[in-house]
């Protein structure tokens, strides 16, 4: 298991000064996505997914995951919206063949929610449908396609993620603090851990997703131990963020960066 960043974690930093900071702090990886100042061009990712990946190259850092929405927020074009099926396998033909060509070891995208008119019964039958055709896509390529559970999503519980993998052999974006905050303890989430192609770190409690490291509930030597036991062996990003969802907006991001960064290295030398 190695560390990583997320470039969102720094919003008003470019891409360049991401990585910068990424490799000042002595992790050297970057995760990319589509959020604030570092935001990559999602029109050029899918109008040129060869050329948009050869900007990536000058950052100095390893790439192991990025980002992808298929519509504006949370809620747009998501993968339990009825009739988005075409249109997202599209674009995901793109993302993959931009996420090889940069290098970029995993792809990210989220399960979907709720939409209006649905149970989450329902949501939950039109995302399996999205995901078995999109992890079928995926095969043909080196990166992986995983999905990150999270908070305002269908899939609120362990139980149902769960049953996305077991329907459609998707792997997981995994973040306990999701969980977390909405009252699951961790020994509940790590059941998760053996399905994890992604991890994001991030201090949490019930009822809030994002609290500072001394704070939270989260027991991240154990979460490191479970992952390693479960033969997981990629990155670790690192997520802290400043920004309205949440209300994820009073921890010193830096802070909390540095912190979760000693807690692994120094599991990692014991280990």
């Amino acid at each position: 298991m190695y560390l990583s960043l997320t470039a969102w974690s720094l919003p008003s930093c470019t891409l360049a000064e991401a990585a910068g900071i990424s490799n000042a702090l002595g992790i050297g990886a970057l995760d990319v996505g589509l959020f604030y100042r570092s935001a990559l061009d999602k029109a050029h990712i899918l109008a040129d997914p060869k050329g948009a990946a050869d900007q990536l190259g000058d950052l100095g850092v390893r790439l192991p995951n990025y980002y992808h929405l298929f519509g504006d927020g949370l809620d747009g074009r998501n993968l339990a919206q009825p009739g988005t099926l075409d249109d997202n396998l599209a674009d995901l033909e793109q993302v993959l063949t931009f996420a090889d060509a940069a290098g970029i070891g995993t792809i990210f995208i989220l399960p979907g929610v709720v939409n209006p008119g649905q149970s989450r019964q329902q949501a939950q039958e039109v995302s399996i449908t999205s995901l078995r055709e999109m992890v079928a896509l995926s095969k043909s390529y080196k990166s992986q396609l995983c999905i990150e559970p999270h908070v305002h999503s269908f899939a609120e519980s362990p139980d149902i993620v769960l049953q996305l993998v077991a329907e459609t052999g998707i792997k997981l974006a995994l973040d306990y603090s999701h969980f977390a905050c909405l009252g699951y303890r961790q020994e509940e989430i790590d059941p998760l851990a053996p399905h994890a192609a992604h991890v994001h770190l991030r201090q949490a409690k019930m009822g809030a997703l994002q609290t500072k490291f001394a704070h939270g509930t989260l027991n991240f030597p154990a979460m490191f131990g479970t992952l390693r036991d479960a033969g997981y062996d990629a990155a670790l990003a690192i997520e802290p963020v400043h920004q309205d969802y949440m209300n994820t907006l009073f921890e010193d991001v830096l802070t909390e960066i540095i912190a979760l960064r000693d807690c692994f290295n120094n599991w990692k030398e014991g280990a």
